[in-house]
């Protein structure tokens, strides 16, 4: 996370939602399902022209709609499939600190994402690391030791499920 990725997701939270087009929603749905898709396999699943199809792309990512095309990493493959959430609670004169504390954890290699919430919890820290001595490493050097941190709870993850894709779900 970086402060121009989190103003701009504060921008985009507040803004209204895109329009989209059954023909747009199609183009998700692939790509969701494939983001590796060709353009000229894309467009023919749809029933556009290619040129078509990529200036439909094309528009969806300037729109903020499509904000990118990502891979599936196997954490396990890489000698990271230890996986953990962190629940973090910051001291409340620290609050005012959570932006900055976030951005310093998402640049941590252990960390794969960093939430913000509103509730009893001020952060959930996705972290994946070797071994347990390397989570309780993290814990301790980049968590504990932190003047702003009042709390963390670990949890590990047994097994991670991959939701319904959203635009399926969205014309459903």
């Amino acid at each position: 996370m970086t402060a121009e990725s989190s103003s701009a997701d504060t921008a985009r939270s507040r803004r209204s939602p895109a329009t989209v087009d059954d023909v747009d929603l199609a183009l998700l749905r692939e790509l969701e399902r494939d983001a590796r898709t060709s353009n000229k396999d894309l467009a023919e699943r749809v029933g556009l022209a290619p040129s078509t199809c990529h200036a439909r792309i094309r528009s969806l990512v300037r729109r903020g709609v499509l904000r990118g095309f990502h891979a599936e990493v196997d954490l396990d493959a890489l000698g990271r499939g230890l996986q953990a959430i962190v629940a973090v609670r910051l001291h409340g004169a620290a609050r005012a600190r959570l932006s900055p504390v976030a951005r310093d954890l998402s640049s941590r290699p252990e960390v794969r994402e960093v939430y913000l919430l509103g509730g009893a919890e001020d952060l959930l820290v996705h972290v994946a690391v070797e071994d347990s001595a390397a989570l309780r490493a993290f814990v301790v050097e980049h968590l504990s030791t932190r003047r702003e941190v009042a709390h963390t709870q670990t949890s590990i993850v047994f097994e991670h499920l991959t939701a319904t894709p959203l635009v399926a779900t969205a014309t459903s």
